[in-house]
């Protein structure tokens, strides 16, 4: 472990008293191993990130096996953590029946996954743009009447490709807030910007915040999801923080890519965003060596180490 006071609080002007860490390690994390991961082994991950101080987990994704056969086991799996208090459990829901199955276990929580960009909707959805975002509005319409019957069902509209896309390029500013606006209008609670391939840069992160403040898109609906393709995870974080956004999504261990674009590389890990948030006086509810502890067990049952640069220093281990 480090030695004691560190990483030491120095807080920065301008940022957050609190971020709210979206854990997608275990659904996103998991989803691209070509080993098949037990029921048992994912139940026990998602109760050890809660363990650790995570608020919001997401669980798993009630897709058709075919698409993603590592999260068949939606069914099994999501029973097993209903003895988890106090911790939102988000699920991916592709369509209509895979609403259908999510709430008929109980998930209170769940998410579409859009694209700003035509070749990755046909690739990840086989649609285009306006064809997914049209299958979404009656899931979307479904999820807010049973929000509106008491039974708190909260929606997060995904969006993928927001900053450069390995077939397109780099995707203009205007697309992606055309398809942002257009997931809030259909009832998205909540929008998580995408940086699958990880190409983003702190300018274009604050240039495409601005220009959804611009038409309407409030800051505090918004979340964000960088990968560390280039290295750019932290540094993109640090200018959403500046301009106000209080919802990072990461993943334990730096686990995940995208199955559908082959130049996506692993999510931002959790530890090394706690590291610099705790560093900079922003409160999380994380416990950082419980957290470390966790991903360091996760690791030895995927059979390699942990790409975290926290995770390999708080455990001694060399990369």
């Amino acid at each position: 472990m480090t030695a004691p006071g560190l990483p030491m609080a120095v807080p920065a002007q301008g940022l957050p008293a609190r971020v709210r860490i979206h854990e997608v390690g275990a659904r996103d994390g998991l989803q691209n191993e070509k080993a098949t991961v037990p029921t048992e082994v994912k139940a026990e991950f998602v109760h050890r990130l809660a363990a650790a101080g995570l608020t919001t987990v997401e669980a798993t994704s009630f897709v058709h096996p075919k698409w993603v056969p590592q999260l068949a086991d939606a069914e099994r799996l999501f029973p097993l953590l209903g003895d988890i208090e106090g911790v939102h459990l988000p699920v991916l829901v592709p369509n209509e029946r895979g609403l259908d199955r999510a709430l008929a276990l109980g998930a209170r929580r769940v998410a579409v996954f859009a694209s700003a960009t035509e070749s990755f909707a046909k690739a990840n959805l086989n649609r285009t743009v306006d064809e997914a975002l049209a299958m979404f509005e009656p899931v979307v319409a479904r999820a807010k009447a049973a929000q509106a019957a008491h039974d708190r069902v909260h929606v997060r509209g995904y969006l993928s490709m927001c900053f450069g896309d390995p077939w397109e390029g780099a995707v203009p500013i205007a697309q992606v807030v055309r398809v942002c606006r257009a997931l809030l209008d259909m009832g998205c609670d909540e929008l998580s910007l995408g940086d699958t391939i990880g190409v983003a840069t702190p300018g274009h992160v604050l240039a495409l915040l601005a220009a959804l403040n611009e038409q309407g898109v409030p800051t505090d609906r918004v979340g964000v999801h960088f990968h560390d393709t280039y290295g750019q995870a932290l540094a993109n974080t640090l200018a959403a923080l500046q301009h106000g956004v209080t919802t990072v999504d990461a993943s334990a261990g730096g686990l995940g890519g995208c199955p559908y674009a082959k130049s996506a590389t692993g999510n931002l890990a959790t530890e090394d965003l706690v590291w610099m948030l705790h560093g900079l006086g922003i409160e999380t509810g994380v416990d950082l060596g419980r957290l470390t502890d966790t991903s360091v067990w996760m690791a030895t049952q995927l059979g390699r180490p942990s790409p975290s640069r926290t995770v390999r220093a708080l455990s001694h281990k060399e990369p």
